[in-house]
């Protein structure tokens, strides 16, 4: 007997396969040039582990305390901007231009909580916050409390992108996004219509005033958010407006490397100015090649991608070496063509460690721009620069309680003779940074979000990016229904299980990404050794017709190694750092031997670095404990210059991972040390 299926069920059959991951943190399912997507925001669980633990964290400590923060005026004020914007308070405006936007972010960190454990109580809090953000936007979709508060002083004055450094289309960025993040995780249109109406007054705006929106892409998180728009509502306007605000870029009259606009930006090559707002450009810049295909965006991105990566990037995936400094640098005597730039890239190889700025922003939009070369892509490399990012500078900039927070990363910090000290950037880490909170919040919601980057679907296919313990039940595009689970205490230990928990009844490829940083490795599908044959730095592809117990295992031997700059970076010649898998290592002046001066202490070549267990608080992580040699080097209280004396002493040393670094009070550490024989 045959079965006959109605048109209607096989189209509904159609949509829902086709729509199978529309609510993925990223989502590219139906960008035409993407070839992998995320999985939906819930489909992927922490089980415990490393990011088990460190999102437990961020659920129970980091995002509770931040949205503390910013809902105390006392403490930040943005909360009450939006109150006396809607005209329900009065008063001023305090704080930075870009503090609606510092908001948005935490309220991200506040959905994924929802999203992990959903309560009324989240639900309401939520729901309250977004009718006061309503409540503040004026009846054409503009939004932005130090505008909206100034228009109710001054009524007769025209105060929106009056100037370039008010951070407007900022903040509407990050408001997108947090609104199609909302509606995905709760499905409401609450705070999507705040957003709509936003994105639709940007399209007016773009369409009356392009050269004037285009001086006005100061950071620019709404090339993220206009595509995410478009991805979410399917209005065309969006994705034209999306490909409009790369293409206006060119109409700036007076732009600067500091702003990545003195150069049309699909002529660029290079990384340069602000990194912050260089990463979060390449971004966008990406996101709307998923969607519209321009080749010319793709070809820009790639080399100033190979720039920062083979010139600019720090061996903790951080970037944005310089606090202040000059563009063009060194390479031109025409006074009329420098500029300054501001926590920006520096030149090839400038990467010093004592005054490196890495605004965890950067690091993170880093981290952003490496995903969605990824899903256009399908490359490990990325991913590669994204692990990088997560296990070392991401996580360095929060304490391991959660509580406290670095606006910048260095890769030293010396406090003889006050060197450290006299930065601006404080390098003990605070509870709120009154004077540029952006960070903290941007680093709470990342880490909250972090199991949407565990893995990527595309066709039929499974890309495993991340190892750690969790659990995977997603549906592929194709249709399979996949559920797995990975057990692993990666990155303290390189064995990974990865079992099919149901029998999906389908052939399709569970794609491997093999490390950069591994040598050698081993996969074994049910006890027995597969090829493996695919260098590292890509993804191992294995393809069968899976059932419920099969089980990959996994071996990577986690090595201690010395890790050695290209000599043309000046700041670590004749030095080295300390790697163990994908995390990077230092030393604290808490594990130096009293008189014995931390910047002599020399790595041998030939070490005998051994992992060993170590807690502080509720955080478990794995130290290297071996011998070093302290040479005679001077003391930062001797001459500038010293006879190098030849010297046998040995002391016994402490590495710690450098995301712990600072959680034992003030001290001297360092990421690169002298090397000896």
């Amino acid at each position: 007997m045959k079965r006959i299926i109605s048109l209607s069920t096989v189209l509904l059959l159609a949509l829902l396969t086709v729509n199978a991951q529309d609510k993925s943190l990223v989502n590219t399912s139906e960008s035409p040039f993407a070839k992998v997507t995320a999985p939906n925001i819930t489909d992927v669980v922490w089980t415990g582990g490393f990011w088990g633990e460190r999102s437990d964290i961020c659920m129970n400590s980091m995002v509770p305390h931040m949205l503390e923060q910013y809902l105390d005026d006392s403490v930040s004020h943005a909360y009450l901007n939006f109150r006396i914007a809607a005209g329900l308070e009065k008063g001023e405006h305090v704080g930075p231009p870009f503090h609606d936007g510092d908001f948005y972010k935490i309220l991200e960190g506040l959905v994924m909580s929802y999203a992990q454990s959903p309560t009324p109580e989240k639900e309401k809090q939520l729901d309250e916050i977004i009718d006061m953000i309503g409540r503040s936007q004026r009846e054409d979709g503009y939004i932005h409390t130090p505008v909206a508060i100034e228009s109710r002083m001054h009524p007769e004055k025209k105060h929106e992108f009056s100037e370039r450094l008010d951070f407007e289309t900022y903040n509407m960025g990050h408001l997108m996004t947090l609104a199609c993040l909302h509606n995905r995780v709760t499905d409401k249109e609450n705070l999507l219509d705040i957003a709509k109406n936003a994105t639709d007054f940007l399209y007016r705006y773009y369409k009356e005033y392009p050269a004037k929106l285009a001086d006005n892409a100061i950071c620019p998180s709404h090339y993220m958010g206009v595509t995410e728009m478009y991805r979410t509502t399917g209005e065309p306007r969006y994705k034209e407006l999306a490909q409009g605000l790369i293409d206006i870029r060119n109409m700036v009259t007076e732009g600067t490397d500091h702003n990545q606009d003195r150069t049309p930006f699909k002529q660029q090559t290079q990384a340069i100015g602000h990194a912050v707002r260089a990463n979060y450009l390449y971004a966008g810049a990406a996101d709307v090649y998923t969607e519209t295909g321009d080749d010319s965006i793709l070809t820009a991105l790639e080399h100033i991608w190979n720039d920062v990566v083979s010139n600019k990037l720090y061996i903790t995936g951080a970037c944005g070496a310089l606090y202040d400094g000059v563009s063009p640098n060194g390479t031109t005597y025409q006074p009329s063509e420098i500029q300054q730039v501001h926590q920006a890239y520096g030149r090839p190889y400038e990467l010093p460690n004592l005054t490196a700025h890495n605004e965890s922003c950067a690091n993170i939009g880093n981290l952003l721009w490496n995903w969605r070369m990824f899903a256009i892509t399908g490359k490990a490399q990325y991913i590669d620069i994204l692990e990088e990012v997560a296990y070392n500078s991401l996580l360095a900039a929060v304490s391991l309680d959660g509580i406290n927070h670095f606006y910048t990363n260095p890769l030293s910090v010396n406090h003889a003779h006050g060197l450290s000290d006299s930065l601006r950037w404080s390098k003990e880490r605070e509870p709120y940074i009154s004077y540029c909170n952006c960070c903290p919040p941007n680093t709470s919601r990342t880490i909250a979000q972090m199991q949407s980057y565990a893995y990527a679907v595309s066709d039929n296919d499974v890309w495993v990016n991340l190892y750690g313990s969790n659990k995977l039940n997603t549906t592929l595009p194709s249709g399979e229904k996949i559920n797995l689970s990975q057990t692993s205490q990666y990155p303290w230990d390189g064995n990974i299980s990865i079992k099919i928990q149901e029998d999906p009844n389908a052939t399709f490829n569970i794609n491997l990404r093999i490390p950069a940083w591994v040598d050698e490795y081993t996969v074994k599908v049910n006890g027995k050794k597969i090829n493996t044959d695919v260098a590292p730095g890509n993804f191992l592809s294995v393809k069968r017709k899976w059932t419920a117990n099969d089980e990959i295992e996994i071996e990577f031997p986690m090595d201690v190694k010395l890790m050695a700059a290209n000599p043309l970076v000046e700041a670590t010649r004749n030095q080295v750092a300390v790697k163990r898998g994908p995390v990077v290592y230092c030393i604290e002046e808490a594990d130096v031997p009293e008189e014995t001066i931390l910047t002599n202490i020399a790595i041998p070549v030939k070490n005998n670095l051994k992992p060993e267990h170590m807690a502080i608080g509720e955080s478990n992580f794995m130290v290297l404990k071996g011998k070093a040699t302290i040479i005679q080097a001077g003391s930062p209280e001797g001459k500038l210059y010293n006879e190098l004396k030849p010297s046998n002493r040995k002391t016994n040393i402490t590495l710690v991972p450098y995301y712990t670094w600072g959680n034992r009070g003030r001290g001297n550490m360092s990421v690169w040390l002298p090397v000896s024989n």
